[in-house]
């Protein structure tokens, strides 16, 4: 039933039929935290979400890692429990809490049935691990152990290492550059006291975003709400205001040798923030570009006519701040230099001329016909709310989605794209090739 409803509901999307999400009901808690909820009877299933401004781009050179830390940290002792009381007493009612991390925000979610001796149970360890975490120093020795040892076999890896040569050159003296998991050399000095200090900061209800997506009455989720952020630490300090990013100075070419059957490229620059007002035009352009996989322009020029490789993509990843911009791809490391050059070409001309009427109108019915597969759970759903809550998008977002989509003409794509991209002034990062190997002669 629940398939055949889906498809009746693809059907009348792509037919234009008018469809609109179920409301979304807002308000705040008496401790300040800013609740999206979302009642759905479908299912018997609860599913809460709390996400705090304490991801990675809080982090400082000298405390890479910490944000991720103290987010890791949270379930693996709190409020009398260990790890392993916490895992059995959620395992005992088929309950599941997922943590959630990126470079702007930090936080947990949970998922248990709706009915409430089995919610009362699950809520409870949900509220003490947000509430009470306590950072057990054996814990904290092992995981850090772990998370060093896990960095260091990363770093062997092409992809890893051209990743994060990446984000460094495209956030120089940025947090946004720094690695979410850290550094070696900073996570061995993380001690208690600094999980403790960044949770007291930055765990605290003002600035909290709730979403709640479920079978229960608006009345259930203002108590759930209001349950699980009133011990959270008061907000003694304003949280620490990320910078902002600026343009590149230059363009800029690392190669880096590396034993690798394939060499692996990325390329890109800061691109936009979540509250960019070139958003849409970015992301039905960027279809076209790149992120309609097998297609987008990006694929056509290097797969279908040349065979350089078997896949090539971009995205823009917006962000508090301008987040990346990134063309991404493999190839042999004979072909480097002719796979740049024909990247290179294929944005510099898409920035220049723009898509044509025929690829927009493709993009935008895909987006559209597909956006129905965005939100047909909670979770997708609870994972929109958190979005919208945390970057402060209007509570109509998902309603207007399709009709945002759909405004979007040539001219605006290629207004954006040029205002957003200088090709000029691109990062290019590529492991498993000979110095030299694809540099234009003003790089070299």
């Amino acid at each position: 039933m629940k398939f055949i409803n889906f498809v009746i509901a693809l059907a009348l999307c792509a037919a234009g039929t008018v469809w609109a999400m179920p409301a979304i009901q807002q308000w705040h808690t008496a401790s300040g935290a800013r609740v999206l909820f979302v009642q759905n009877k479908d299912l018997p299933i609860l599913d809460v979400s709390i996400d705090f401004p304490a991801g990675s781009g809080y982090d400082t050179a000298a405390t890479s890692g910490l944000a991720n830390l103290t987010q890791h940290m949270l379930r693996l002792g709190a409020g009398g429990m260990s790890e392993d009381d916490i895992s059995r007493k959620l395992a005992d009612i088929g309950a599941e809490l997922s943590s959630r991390f990126g470079r702007d925000q930090a936080g947990l979610a949970l998922r248990t049935l709706a009915d409430a001796p089995i919610r009362e149970q699950a809520l409870d360890v949900f509220t003490r691990v947000l509430t009470q975490p306590e950072f057990p120093e054996a814990v904290l020795k092992r995981e850090r152990g772990r998370l060093v040892a896990a960095l260091e076999d990363a770093d062997t890896r092409p992809g890893t290492i051209a990743s994060h040569t990446f984000v460094r050159l495209i956030y120089p003296d940025h947090p946004y550059g720094l690695r979410g998991a850290g550094e070696p050399e900073t996570l061995r000095t993380l001690t208690r006291d600094d999980l403790m200090n960044f949770y007291r900061q930055h765990y605290n209800a003002k600035h909290a975003v709730i979403a709640i997506v479920g079978d229960v009455t608006l009345d259930d989720a203002q108590a759930i709400a209001g349950r699980i952020t009133r011990d959270l630490p008061a907000a003694s300090a304003q949280v620490p205001v990320i910078p902002p990013v600026p343009d590149l100075a230059a363009a800029e070419t690392r190669m880096i040798p590396h034993p690798a059957s394939q060499a692996h490229i990325l390329i890109g620059a800061p691109g936009i923030s979540r509250s960019d007002p070139d958003y849409f035009s970015l992301l039905v352009g960027n279809f076209v570009l790149g992120g309609g996989g097998f297609v987008s322009r990006l694929t056509d020029e290097v797969r279908d006519k040349r065979g350089l490789a078997y896949s090539v993509y971009s995205y823009f990843e917006p962000l508090k701040r301008r987040g990346p911009f990134v063309i991404g791809m493999q190839t042999r490391k004979n072909q480097v230099k002719q796979a740049l050059t024909v990247v290179r070409d294929t944005l510099r001309k898409f920035i220049a001329d723009g898509p044509t009427a025929v690829e927009v109108k493709a993009a935008q019915d895909n987006l559209i016909g597909g956006f129905p597969l965005r939100i047909d759970s909670n979770r997708k759903v609870l994972g929109y709310l958190g979005v919208i809550g945390f970057y402060d998008l209007p509570l109509t977002y998902l309603d207007d989605f399709r009709e945002h989509v759909k405004a979007v003409n040539i001219a605006d794509i290629k207004r954006a794209f040029a205002r957003h991209l200088d090709p000029d002034k691109l990062v290019t990062v590529v492991v498993g090739a000979a110095p030299n190997a694809g540099k234009s002669p003003s790089q070299k």
